[in-house]
């Protein structure tokens, strides 16, 4: 069994205009400071990585992991969940979603997806000269606006759809596989992989392909009312990216998983920080472990009430606490009766 590495911190979630969040040296030295040893990297902001840069120049690789390492750290993971998101965009979100993009590629559908699968193709070779092995990002959608069946959907809707999703993802995901890189897709609400049964539907489409991983948050299957334990034991080959998010579900006669539009503090349904929710972590953490997850355990802060910067204080300890270091021993070889294999051959009437 492996001991998961940890704790690492997510930054897009802290990444402002004051120090210590406007720069790489100053964020490494402040999550250095609450006791992470790893963080996982956006990749939109050029204060933080030059995307393109770090995909084409292993001087610049190197002087970026140096940035990272000279705190005391290592880069988890690069991340492109808003780029991933572009890749596959229905109509019905093209000015949502035009802000996640250059502005000369706004108002350009085509061109927007283009610069998105690019951006991806970067991800790839920029990981691979830091020497990561897993990305995280996001699928995109172009289902997701026909997620429940009223109107009834067409007969073939989804199926196209997942034809369309595997044909975008299908040339990235080989660039991946090139770089000896997994794609650990974030399942989430309003991506075309927002559960398993999607997630299987869109590994059949690319054939099974071997960089077509998960990044497992249970948050989202909290707020789902999913099974986030046996997803676990259903998907944990594929896991290679685990994102240490809290959430809590408090139903009530007036509102549930929909949330009735509301914000985020007055949803039945609400992100937390680690230890405030209703996730069970320590049951995670032994699956995690016993099913020898080998990457990173990374705290994605997201709370409708906490301040920001406390959640991150007593995210590294929570995490920390939970990470079990895997035993080298037998628990019961104190007992070990010593016998060969001639005796027990004998015990067995051999």
């Amino acid at each position: 069994m492996k001991t998961i590495k940890g704790p690492g911190i997510f930054l897009a979630q802290f990444i402002g205009d004051q120090a210590p969040f406007n720069s790489l040296a100053n964020i490494c030295e402040w999550a250095a400071g609450l006791g992470y040893k790893g963080l996982q990297l956006p990749t939109l902001d050029s204060r933080f990585i030059d995307l393109k840069l770090a995909a084409e120049s292993q001087t610049y690789a190197d002087e970026l992991r140096g940035t990272v390492q000279a705190a005391g750290l290592e880069i988890t993971e690069l991340s492109t969940h808003l780029q991933g998101q572009l890749v596959a965009v229905n109509p019905v979100y093209d000015q949502l979603f035009d802000g996640f993009a250059p502005e000369t590629v706004r108002g350009n559908p085509a061109a927007r997806q283009q610069w998105a699968v690019q951006q991806l193709k970067y991800a790839a070779q920029a990981s691979q000269r830091l020497g990561l092995t897993a990305h995280a990002t996001f699928s995109g959608a172009l289902l997701w606006p026909y997620m429940y069946p009223w109107p009834q959907r067409p007969a073939g809707l989804v199926e196209t759809g997942f034809t369309e999703l595997a044909r975008r993802w299908r040339p990235i995901l080989d660039v991946f596989d090139e770089c000896g890189v997994d794609v650990c897709y974030e399942i989430h609400a309003g991506e075309d992989l927002h559960d398993g049964v999607s997630y299987e539907q869109f590994l059949a489409k690319v054939d099974h392909h071997p960089r077509a991983c998960l990044l497992y948050d249970p948050s989202h299957f909290v707020l789902q009312c999913l099974d986030y334990l046996e997803y676990i034991d259903i998907y944990h080959e594929r896991i290679r990216a685990f994102h240490v998010k809290d959430a809590e579900f408090n139903p009530t006669g007036r509102q549930g998983v929909y949330g009735g539009y509301q914000g985020w503090a007055d949803r039945a349904g609400r992100f937390r920080s680690l230890g405030d929710g209703q996730v069970d972590f320590n049951a995670i953490f032994s699956k995690l472990t016993q099913y020898d997850y080998p990457g990173w355990a990374v705290l994605e802060w997201e709370c409708a009430l906490k301040h920001p910067e406390d959640g991150a204080r007593e995210g590294a300890p929570f995490i920390q606490n939970h990470i079990i270091r895997v035993t080298d021993k037998v628990f019961d070889d104190f007992a070990a009766s010593g016998i060969d294999a001639a005796r027990n051959s004998s015990l067995l009437g051999l």
